[in-house]
């Protein structure tokens, strides 16, 4: 889904009464499925469109905006991984990603 239709998503959402978070890539290093500037979009009942991660670190970021929605400050998260912590973890190889989670209010 474009970013756009995703920010279209997250205003329906918000119109028919529902708490959401938009997470966003707002920088990348080394290694990482998704640009800055790509959008995940969480209500507060945990669903979800979009993508920060390729889902290695999705469920970090939905557990942070679920509270975000209860009235937490915003905030930025930053994951990284090495190339030998990688597939440990789930991703094809190293990298790091700052993801800015917010209420939309």
């Amino acid at each position: 889904m474009d970013d756009d239709r995703l920010l279209d998503t997250a205003a329906t959402w918000k119109a028919n009464g529902r708490k959401v978070a938009i997470a966003t890539v707002i920088e990348t290093w080394g290694s990482s499925p998704r640009r800055p500037g790509s959008h995940l979009i969480i209500d507060d009942a945990g669903n979800m469109v979009g993508s920060v991660s390729g889902g290695c670190i999705e469920g970090a970021v939905v557990r942070e905006a679920l509270d975000i929605m209860e009235g937490a400050p915003s905030k930025l998260l930053e994951f990284g991984v090495s190339d030998e912590q990688a597939w440990e973890v789930g991703l094809a190889c190293g990298g790091r990603v700052r993801v800015f989670v917010e209420a939309v209010t």
